[in-house]
Formats: structure tokens, C-alpha cells, sequence
């Protein structure tokens, strides 16, 4: 049973191992639990999507399905939304989590709709996060994310004193995080910041700036605390 199990998860990841102390009945949840998400995502088909071994909490909903593309073994906790209304559409890579009660929402308006959200292969986010998408968000290989992370690419203009702020219309630039980035706990990401490959930023901090690869942040806002890597690897970058 054991092997059984590190194989079928070994699908997602290749180098997991199974703890040997987990005794049958862990076991047996686990795949009882593994079975009823894979059941659910057959709720794909519905969409006109192949599940593609989709594993799906419960709860999960999909908007503008039409505009969503995902590739094998995604995973959604419970209570997830995806929301593809967009001008590029919303796509998920091979190997994909999101964690439970998170929103995956391009834009939400018919009048300017958003450019698009772009989730690459491995990618794993925590639980309640909130990831627009008006300006473009892309997110590539390899990233791991902590809980109630958020990603805004837009901002209201607020220049006149004589209209009103919710009249003056948006900004939009988009935000860039390069590969394998590691980012903590309720970091919030805003408009225009591009994050360089290989980077870490601390829990809780709010990142109003653009850094350059192997770069430690933290801090509101997010200031550079220092480089990660020898010194030729940092040069190099």
C-alpha cells in the first residue's frame, strides 16, 4: 500500500517519500480523501474540460470557463473560484495547487475587462489568496506561496480633487514573478513589480517595487535585506 501510495503521488511530485512512522489508517484517509477529489474533478467535464487528473475540493467554482486552460494534475482545495473574464484568458500550468477558500479572479467587469492571469508548472499557493489579474500577472515555474497572499496589477487614479476617485479610471501595468521564488505568509504584491528569479520574500510584506534575482525582501514596503548565493552567481545576476 505504501509504494502504491508514493507512486500515485509521485505523479505530482516526482521526489516525495512517504514517511515510514504513518501508520494503515492515515493511509487509508488519505486515499479515501485523494479518491473523492479526483471524483470531483470529473465535475470538469461538465465545463467541456478533460480533467486531466484534476483533484478538486469541495465547493469549487469555475467562471467563464470558456477562457480557463489548466494542464495536468490540478489542484484545488475547497471553495476555490477561477474566474477567467479576460481579454488573454486565465492558465494553469502542469502540477498547479491552490489552497482552499482562494480566488483566481482576472477581472470582474464587461466595460475594461483584464489582460490575463498566467499560473506556470509547479506552482503551489496557500490558502486564501487573493491573485487578480487586470494588468497581467504571471507567475513562473516553480514558485511556492504561503497563506492569504495578494496580487494587485491595477490602481485607481486619484489626481482630480473634482471627480470623484472611483470615476477617474485605472492604471495597469501588470506584475512579473520570475521562477522559483519562495514567498511568505500574507505578502501582498502591487502593480508594476516584477520580482527577479530565485527570491524570497519575508511574511507580511507589501511590495511596491521591482527587485532584481536572488534578492531577500521584507518589510512595508518591501525593502532589499540582502542577495542570495555566492558572490559569482550574484554577479552574474
Amino acid at each position: 500500500m505504501i509504494r502504491l501510495v508514493e507512486k500515485i503521488i509521485q505523479q505530482r511530485n516526482p521526489l516525495f517519500k512517504l514517511n515510514e512512522s504513518l501508520d494503515g489508517r492515515v493511509l487509508l484517509a488519505f486515499i479515501y480523501q485523494t479518491i473523492k477529489s479526483l471524483v470531483r474533478g470529473m465535475k470538469l467535464l461538465i465545463y467541456l474540460k478533460a480533467p486531466k487528473g484534476a483533484m478538486l475540493g469541495k465547493g469549487v467554482r469555475l467562471k467563464f470557463s470558456n477562457k480557463i486552460k489548466f494542464g495536468k494534475y490540478l489542484k484545488l482545495g475547497d471553495h476555490v473560484e477561477l474566474n477567467g473574464l479576460s481579454v488573454r484568458g486565465l492558465c494553469l500550468g502542469n502540477n498547479v495547487s491552490i489552497g482552499s477558500f482562494s480566488r483566481v479572479v482576472v477581472s470582474t467587469t464587461l466595460q475594461n475587462p483584464g489582460s490575463h492571469i498566467s499560473i506556470c508548472d509547479n506552482v503551489g499557493i496557500g490558502e486564501y489568496a487573493y491573485l487578480g489579474g487586470a494588468g497581467g500577472l504571471t507567475i513562473e515555474n516553480n514558485c511556492i506561496v504561503g497563506q492569504y497572499f495578494s496580487c494587485h496589477p491595477e490602481n485607481h487614479n486619484y489626481q482630480s480633487l473634482d471627480d470623484l476617485i472611483k470615476n477617474q479610471g485605472v492604471s495597469r501595468k501588470g506584475i512579473y514573478i520570475e521562477k522559483d521564488c519562495w514567498i511568505g505568509s500574507k505578502v501582498t504584491i502591487l502593480d508594476g513589480v516584477e520580482i527577479g528569479y530565485g527570491s524570497v520574500i519575508a511574511a507580511g510584506s507589501v511590495v511596491t517595487k521591482s527587485f532584481p534575482p536572488l534578492s531577500i525582501i521584507g518589510g512595508v514596503p518591501a525593502k532589499l535585506i540582502k542577495k542570495r548565493g555566492p558572490e559569482d552567481k550574484l554577479n552574474a545576476a
